[in-house]
């Protein structure tokens, strides 16, 4: 064996930059519903769709989602599909614009009322968008927020508006990240005043108004009604107020002791009401730049506020996993409900209250939001001190009040969060466990459940499954989004083969092979091969127009690969996904950034250019990267005090899936038959150019039959004295029975009789 060198003549100076990686995202039967902890929530009373109210809800498992109700009962009407990590926040600025901000560093916008259209991508930011802020009155004006210690300020109406520009134009206005979604587009720099002019993009993009100040973290972000004040905070555990039509800072507020991690602002902007790690709740007032009050109402970190139209009353949650209510005045403060889990984020809608928390459902609850008082009637209130050492152990003592309320008015349920998770020895099923203890084993090239085994041991399930099997690693798995998203990337993803017998593909040669990782990605490309198969050939030219020879050569390239691609290499059972909940895509390719679909959703317009080149060499050309290790070298001796003849002398080359039988045939043949020693078959395990006939106990069998399982051979094979079964890889033997780093020797002997 030896080891391909790197071509090119630079002599090694300059390094390959890394290959972008293919990652797909297994759905469960019902990917209507948030698989991981909701973040964020907002709600729309639409005018447009004759009032009908809407809820958004943002989760961990990268997507946002609309949700309608009947009567009682809400469905989801629509799922927006794009961003390739967590969303963190999402507001809406009008009817028809959703904005979000996501932990892959971007702020995307959608047309709220469609079916999940995302209309334009930004950024800018360089680290996780944690936050967004919108102007009631004035919904053109966005801000968000992120870890990096960024602030930029969007003109949405701006950025949505196409400009007549050449081709040259920022790329970044892509939709769904794929670049020839949407129009170029600029953005409009938000300045001092309203006249705001319309600005040419540069290379790389419009750059936004930036509050800069910021050294640190910015969790949190509120803005006033006529947009004309913006308030941060963040881990510098300070308020930050600045003019966002001009970025500058107006004012820095002290006092809390911990992180900041939300802020309101009234409609006027003079009172801001702060929530923060130090587990306390702080009402100050802008124009006299000072704290008013204190409010010692949780036990730990306040994570989420929403407050009554009159700004008189605040709901509040966080880590504490309650929900409060407390009259700003007064001082006077109501447990209304406990909940499993921490709360996120607090949305209201008519007399009731949204509560979202890390768990994938969201529930409603009364808020008696017209009346808050009217909860105060129920009985259990305090009075909410200004320390919080106070308040921490009035609850160790055990003085808390029973919550006002203990049922939800609604539950829109979500999907468990995959918890735990192991790859099995076959290296094509994973077994899963998530957060309701259900267990599952998943089939990642077909990206279905196999079989789901309810509330079960995990351990005693994984030990069950066990396999004595040794299949390279070929990809990797993590469930970050709380589903199983499997990373492939070149070459590690082409390491691993099987025999097509052993996939129960018909119709193929005993001894062909099939490689996991090419199949696994026609499979899911399939929908997007045939799509680009079938969609409308280029109009023939008009008089004027010249087709270069370059051009004539690559059409008749593409249109050769595509027809060879898709009609002579089909996509085999055992690699075809689900149509229903199929997989979601995230890649990138040579322009624009990470992307984010459904493979169902491709409509074969896709750019070649979105997707990582050497992922469309395997599956358009099946050219493969050089790959290492494919094959394994070993000794074949007879066995110590064995009377049998020596078949070879020398060092044994074979691919790493062959099996023991095979190796049972070739000394067979080789003590039968006595054929030269020139070589080793690959797959056949016969000498070259010697009779195509193996022996095995007491008949001759033609090629292709299996000795295996018909007779009983003759000879059996040995490792460290253990006789090897004929199922076996040379693989397998070396990982669970030889398990030294040395070549691997086997030994043969005639068979004992049983």
């Amino acid at each position: 064996m030896h080891r391909v060198a790197s071509s090119g003549s630079n002599g090694g100076s300059v390094r390959n930059r890394k290959e972008k990686k293919l990652t797909y995202v297994l759905n469960d039967a019902n990917d209507s519903k948030h698989c991981a902890g909701v973040n964020c929530l907002d709600v729309l009373k639409s005018s447009v769709s004759g009032d009908q109210s809407y809820l958004f809800t943002g989760s961990r498992d990268g997507t946002l989602k609309r949700w309608a109700f009947d009567e009682d009962a809400s469905f989801c009407s629509a799922t927006f599909e794009s961003h390739v990590d967590w969303v963190n926040d999402a507001a809406l600025a009008g009817e028809r614009t959703l904005v979000s901000c996501s932990s892959d560093t971007t702020v995307k916008t959608w047309d709220s009322l469609s079916d999940g259209a995302c209309t334009r991508t930004f950024r800018q930011h360089t680290d996780y968008v944690t936050c967004l802020a919108v102007a009631a009155k004035n919904s053109n004006v966005v801000a968000s927020g992120g870890l990096g210690g960024e602030v930029f300020i969007w003109d949405i109406e701006a950025a949505l508006s196409p400009v007549t520009k050449p081709n040259d134009a920022m790329e970044e206005s892509s939709t769904n990240g794929l670049g020839n979604s949407q129009p170029v587009t600029s953005l409009r720099n938000v300045g001092s005043s309203n006249n705001i002019s319309v600005q040419s993009s540069p290379s790389h993009g419009y750059a936004p108004t930036i509050a800069k100040g910021h050294k640190e973290s910015v969790y949190a972000l509120a803005m006033n009604d006529a947009g004309t004040m913006l308030v941060s905070g963040g881990t510098e555990k300070v308020l930050r107020v600045w003019d966002p039509r001009t970025g500058s800072k107006t004012m820095k507020l002290r006092g809390h002791t911990d992180n900041v991690r939300v802020l309101l602002l009234d409609s006027t902007g003079r009172f801001c009401l702060s929530g923060s790690s130090d587990s306390m709740i702080r009402l100050w007032d802008l124009g006299q730049q000072r704290c008013l009050h204190t409010y010692a109402v949780h036990t730990d970190s306040v994570w989420a506020l929403a407050c009554t139209p009159s700004f008189t009353h605040v709901y509040s949650g966080g880590r504490d996993q309650s929900l409060y209510l407390t009259d700003l005045a007064t001082r006077e403060s109501v447990l209304m409900c406990t909940k499993e889990h921490p709360i996120q984020q607090l949305a209201l809608q008519d007399d009731s209250i949204w509560v979202a928390t890390i768990d994938s459902s969201v529930e409603r609850w009364p808020a008696e939001v017209q009346s808050p008082e009217k909860v105060f009637q129920r009985g259990g209130s305090f009075l909410a001190g200004n320390l919080s050492f106070n308040r921490a152990r009035v609850s160790l003592e055990g003085l808390n009040p029973p919550p006002a309320y203990k049922v939800p008015l609604m539950t829109i349920p979500g999907s468990h969060p995959i918890v735990q998770h192991e790859i099995l020895n076959n290296k094509r099923q994973i077994l899963t466990k998530d957060a309701g203890d259900s267990v599952k084993l998943w089939d990642i090239t077909k990206g279905v459940v196999v079989e789901d085994f309810g509330k079960i041991s995990f351990e005693e399930k994984k030990e069950e499954l066990f396999e004595m099997v040794s299949i390279p690693s070929w990809f990797t798995v993590d469930t970050r989004l709380g589903c199983l998203s499997l990373h492939l990337e070149t070459p590690q993803c082409f390491s691993a083969e099987m025999y097509s017998a052993d996939l129960k593909v018909s119709g193929r040669p005993e001894d062909d092979k099939i490689n996991l990782g090419r199949e696994t990605l026609k499979g899911l490309l399939g929908h997007w091969m045939a799509k680009k198969k079938h969609k409308p050939k280029p109009q023939a030219l008009t008089s004027g127009d010249i087709l270069s020879v370059k051009d004539t050569k690559k059409n008749l390239i593409a249109s050769k690969s595509e027809d060879s691609s898709a009609g002579n290499d089909p996509v085999y059972p055992p690699f075809e996904f689900p149509s229903v909940s199929p997989p979601s895509i995230i890649t990138e390719g040579s322009q624009g950034g990470p992307w984010r679909k459904k493979i169902t959703e491709f409509t074969g317009t896709e750019d070649e250019k979105d997707f990582p080149l050497w992922c469309l060499d395997a599956v358009l050309n099946n050219r493969l990267p050089p790959r290492e290790n494919t094959k394994l070298s070993f000794f074949l001796h007879p066995c110590e005090g064995s009377n049998v003849q020596v078949v070879t002398l020398g060092k044994l080359s074979a691919p790493r899936i062959l099996r023991v039988h095979k190796v049972t045939n070739y000394v067979v043949e080789k003590m039968v038959l006595d054929s030269p020693l020139d070589s080793l078959a690959i797959d056949g395990a016969s000498v070259s150019g010697g009779p195509q006939q193996l022996f095995a106990g007491n008949g001759l069998l033609t090629p292709g039959s299996k000795p295996w399982q018909k007779l009983r051979p003759s000879i059996e094979i040995l490792c460290n004295n253990q006789v090897l079964s004929p199922e076996w890889s040379l693989a397998t033997v070396r990982t669970f029975v030889w398990k030294k780093p040395e070549d691997l020797i086997l030994n043969y002997r005639v068979a004992i009789a049983k």
